[in-house]
Order: structure tokens, then C-alpha cells, then sequence
């Protein structure tokens, strides 16, 4: 199904689909044909994916596509918070072993231990593994703060010499996890998590961007309309060369006609 409507803001790409599930399906194929032409090329494709509500169309359209080459495909995930259990219905891991790990059976996955003793050393550990597989594809979202991974405004560097830190959650970040449904109350929310940061993510060639429902018009507009500074971290991706942002009705609802 072609998209209702595409926009371009820069080197951005956007591309507005008749629903939710029409986004998820175009979002995934791009994805699917990405990861076909990579496996095709390399025998270890690393990918980095994204969790939350806007990756669930994604990811259930993505793992029931046949014949993908999961085999050669080494996933990394973006953040997790720290001191959750692993079990927790909020937990990074546990989404992504849900809705991705357990569906197909992938050559390797490096998961975020948001319980480990030393967190720095982890940090350090992890992005060398990044270093080492170098992700040649990135499906993620952008938050309602304007965040990309868990680089809320006052944690996000765009010349963070990181590759993986240690960061405060602001409020914004913390009340979009309790209306998404994942935790009952703001204090239930961690308030620290282990996110890679935006020069990581930015290296990937790849990016592609999944961003429904009307909670994210304000920030999807945001992106396109303001300057590209850290107080709205996603209007970085207005300078990397290969992003495109899937949007439905309800988050495209602020672009200009």
C-alpha cells in the first residue's frame, strides 16, 4: 500500500500511511528489504532495534514476513532502564523477547543488563560490542519529549564522545511510560537508565523510524519545524542521509498541508 502522503525536511524523509497497522506493514518491508540486501553482501548483519507502543505494529508485521535471513541478523537493543527485573511487564528485554527473539531464530542477540553491579563498566562493555559488529540498520522511534533512545533534552550530545551511557530520565520521558501503559504511576518509573547515544545511533546507515498516534503530532512537527539543537533531540535526524519516519493520520495530524 503507497503512503498518503511524503514529506522530505532536509535529508529526512517522511511517509504517512492510511493506519497504524498500513504504517507498521511499510516500516517492516523497508526493513525486511534492507535486511535481505545486507545478508546479501555480509555474513553477520548487526541491527539495532527499538521498544515501546510505536514498535509493536512494526515488529508484528516484521517477524511475519517469510524467509528473512534472521540466521545472519545480530540484534542489539537501544536502552533499558536500571534495577528492573528482567520479568517486568516495562522491561526492554522482555518486550523484545517477546515480540521478536522468541518469533524467529536470530543468528545472536546482545541484551542491555539493566541489573548489572557496575553500569559504567557495562556501558563500556556493550559499546564495544556495537564497535565490533558495527549495526548496519536501526528501527526506533522518537519519544514525546523529542528523544531518541533514552537522550531525553538535557542528557542528549550530539558530540557525546559515548557510546553507551548512564542517564536521568526526565519527567516528560517518565509520564509517557505511565500513558503508554507500562508502569501505574510516575514514581513507579526508574529514574536512570543505560542508553545508546546519538552519535551511535547516527553512524548506523540505516534508520528507520516508527511514530504513531496523536501523542507524537506535537513532537513529529517539532522535528521538521525547529532548529536542530538537543531541545527536541529528533531534529537531528534532518542531517543523516538514509532516515525515513513512518507516520499514521493521527501523528501526521500537525504537518503543514
Amino acid at each position: 500500500m503507497p503512503p498518503v502522503r511524503s514529506l522530505v525536511a532536509e535529508k529526512l524523509k517522511l511517509e504517512v500511511y492510511a493506519s497504524r497497522e498500513a504504517m507498521g506493514q511499510a516500516a517492516a518491508a523497508a526493513a525486511a528489504a534492507c535486511l535481505r540486501e545486507l545478508a546479501a553482501q555480509r555474513e553477520r548483519v548487526a541491527v539495532i532495534f527499538a521498544t515501546g507502543a510505536s514498535q509493536i505494529a512494526t515488529l508484528d508485521a516484521l517477524t511475519a514476513i517469510p524467509d528473512l535471513p534472521w540466521r545472519q541478523i545480530i540484534g542489539f537493543h537501544m536502552d533499558e532502564y536500571c534495577g528492573i527485573p528482567e520479568d517486568s511487564p516495562a522491561s526492554f528485554r522482555r518486550f523484545l523477547q517477546e515480540r521478536l527473539a522468541s518469533r524467529v531464530k536470530m543468528r545472536a542477540f546482545h541484551w542491555i543488563d539493566g541489573n548489572a553491579t557496575d553500569r559504567a563498566d557495562f556501558c563500556r562493555r556493550y559499546a564495544g560490542l556495537l564497535r565490533d559488529e558495527q549495526p548496519q540498520l536501526c528501527l526506533l522511534g522518537i519519544g514525546e519529549n523529542g528523544h531518541l533512545a533514552f537522550n531525553d533534552p538535557d542528557e542528549a550530545d550530539f558530540a557525546d564522545p559515548l557510546d553507551m551511557k548512564l542517564v536521568t530520565l526526565d519527567t516528560a520521558c517518565r509520564r509517557q511510560q505511565v500513558n503508554e501503559g507500562w508502569f501505574p504511576c510516575l514514581d513507579a518509573v526508574p529514574p536512570q537508565a543505560m542508553t545508546l547515544t546519538i552519535p551511535a545511533l547516527l553512524r548506523v546507515p540505516r534508520l528507520i523510524a516508527s511514530v504513531p498516534g496523536e501523542r507524537k503530532a506535537q513532537i513529529v512537527a517539532r522535528s521538521l519545524r525547529e532548529e536542530i539543537s538537543t531541545r527536541c533531540p529528533a531534529t537531528i535526524l534532518r542531517t543523516h542521509a538514509q532516515t525515513t519516519v513512518y507516520l499514521d493520520p493521527a501523528s501526521a495530524a500537525s504537518l503543514p498541508q
